[in-house]
């Protein structure tokens, strides 16, 4: 109970401070579809950028919700241990904070530039969730020119949101996956080689999944933002074997608005997507995969190279069905001819109407 009266004051003054307060905090419901979609039951978990570690904390609550098969498939009670990074002290004693009043270990919650002083160098994954700012230029990426974490091309001095998804993809262990959150403009921008570094990403098999997200979700920008998955092994284990392919995941129509500014995922928007990627990655208890136009479509990698290895999911998923109310074309047509001569011949009525009022008034007629 503390620990929810705890995040619910930070979530509170996150909401007042605006873009300084959401620098420490994520949005519940984008923590929770992160956790919903990887699933981290065993193993290491890490948070290049914690903030106030919301994503430790969301996993743990999905372990202690799922374990020993409790409404999940018969997974078992799971084992992870965490590792963080945050740069500003403050926010590292909140993280530190958080932890301890649920009783989870914080002691690998390190204060530090990520970039330019990484505590965790030898660190291998299973898991990354995290949600790195929106195009920070200074990063201090000229400093960084040929370090060995960008095997996909150097990032550009003035953005470092591929310099984030080059440090994640470091991180990872051989079979491990990871979720976060970028700005759209990381799906299609050209700029400064970050679409060759987005093209090689894409050419190594390692994304895995694109989502979309509904705009006014987090409290420190307004930019539309969308959610990574990258996966190291493709091939799932046990799962269907994904490689050479991409799904894509539209939500922008999801969500509610919890107050004039701020939207919310509901419970069910995070059951579906989540749902619908665990399908197409072929889990048994997830049910059957489709593709439904306008929401999700599973692409080859053929078609994204068409596409000029763009991630925008709105480019893939098409539109979405109309419902067919069943009337013949050439009747509907018909009906919608004869409606529209109505409306002409009423308006020309109306200009009539209004010419002659203004004749009586004596404003002459209506040119």
């Amino acid at each position: 109970m503390l620990g929810r009266v705890y995040e619910y004051f930070l979530s509170q003054f996150a909401s007042a401070e605006g873009k300084k307060g959401g620098e420490f905090y994520t949005p519940r419901c984008v923590v929770k579809l992160l956790v919903e979609m990887l699933e981290p039951y065993r193993g290491r978990v890490y948070d290049p950028c914690c903030g106030s570690s919301g994503m430790f904390v969301q996993s743990v609550e999905f372990i202690r919700a799922h374990a020993n098969g409790n409404g999940n498939g018969g997974k078992a009670r799971a084992d992870i241990s965490i590792y963080g990074q945050e740069s500003n002290y403050t926010t590292w004693r909140l993280a530190r904070m958080n932890l301890a009043i649920r009783g989870i270990d914080s002691g690998q919650i390190a204060h530090g530039d990520t970039f330019h002083h990484d505590r965790h160098p030898d660190l291998k994954a299973d898991y990354i969730l995290a949600n790195p700012p929106f195009n920070i230029s200074d990063w201090g990426g000229e400093r960084l020119r040929d370090d060995k974490r960008w095997q996909y091309g150097t990032p550009p001095a003035g953005n470092a949101n591929f310099a984030w998804v080059q440090h994640i993809v470091h991180h990872l262990a051989p079979a491990g996956v990871a979720g976060f959150v970028l700005a759209n403009g990381s799906m299609s921008s050209n700029q400064s080689g970050e679409g060759e570094i987005r093209k090689n990403l894409i050419e190594a098999d390692l994304v895995d999944c694109m989502v979309a997200l509904p705009g006014q979700l987090f409290y420190s920008t307004q930019i539309p933002a969308c959610l990574w998955f990258l996966a190291r092994d493709r091939r799932n284990g046990k799962f269907r074997d994904r490689r050479g392919h991409i799904l894509f995941i539209d939500a922008r129509k999801l969500g509610r608005m919890v107050d004039r500014t701020h939207r919310e995922l509901t419970d069910e928007d995070i059951a579906r997507i989540a749902d619908t990627y665990h399908a197409w990655r072929g889990e048994p208890e997830a049910g059957e995969y489709a593709d439904v136009p306008g929401f999700c479509r599973s692409a080859e990698l053929a078609e994204v190279r068409k596409h000029g290895h763009v991630l925008t999911p709105g480019r893939y998923v098409g539109a979405e069905a109309q419902a067919d109310d069943g009337e013949p074309f050439a009747e509907k047509m018909q009906r919608l001819t004869a409606t529209l001569r109505e409306q002409q011949a009423e308006a020309l009525r109306l200009d009539a109407a209004i010419a002659a009022n203004l004749q009586e008034l004596g404003f002459g007629a209506l040119r």
